[in-house]
């Protein structure tokens, strides 16, 4: 075996705290191999350790929208195994300079890209293959109680999904706006959520 060289590049989006990655693909027709992620490189780059928690997966179809989703402390790496998705990434985190402010990344299971998310990020997706399956390494282990969410359809944040077919889960669909969840206290603080 060779020594491995540089196995991802890691490209800073527009708010902090959030990274696209692309790792290296190697192989030939019909095989590949692929680091999806050296925790390592990632920690160098964040400035802390990155050690994930939890790993699990979100199976979802054609025109699902989920998110937007957050838990207080808990950072994410997050690609798609199968299918093609609109992953999105808005800051939520009270008192940032990119307060509100979404991007997107295209994910599939062709480049292999994924989105790190450091604490305090919000995070949802659209579905543009028949079925997607998406791969979620997280800090903190799954507490229902810690679960939050916004309304990803919330005229304020302006998320450019896909005007069509859009399908929510019910608890999608009954968020709160942003505002109101500013409101009522439940969004994180950029101050705190970066030092985690």
């Amino acid at each position: 075996m060779g020594t491995a060289v540089t196995t991802q590049t890691m490209r800073p989006l527009g708010i902090a705290g959030a990274w696209e990655i692309a790792p290296a693909l190697h192989g030939e027709p019909g095989r590949l191999f692929a680091e999806l992620c050296r925790f390592d490189e990632l920690a160098d780059l964040v400035g802390r350790p990155t050690r994930p928690a939890q790993a699990s997966l979100a199976v979802s179809t054609r025109g699902s929208v989920r998110g937007i989703h957050y838990a207080h402390g808990q950072a994410k790496y997050v690609t798609c195994i199968s299918g093609t998705v609109l992953d999105i990434v808005v800051d939520i985190r009270v008192g940032s300079p990119t307060f509100g402010q979404w991007e997107m990344v295209r994910l599939d299971d062709v480049d292999r890209h994924a989105t790190y998310l450091q604490a305090g990020l919000g995070h949802g997706y659209y579905v543009c293959s028949e079925q997607a399956t998406l791969l979620y390494l997280v800090s903190r282990v799954y507490v229902p109680e810690a679960e939050r969410e916004i309304h990803p359809l919330d005229p304020a944040l302006g998320i450019a999904w896909p005007v069509d077919g859009l399908v929510l889960s019910g608890r999608d669909a009954a968020a709160p706006t942003l505002d109101a969840a500013l409101a009522a206290g439940m969004l994180p603080h950029f101050d705190q959520a970066v030092s985690q």
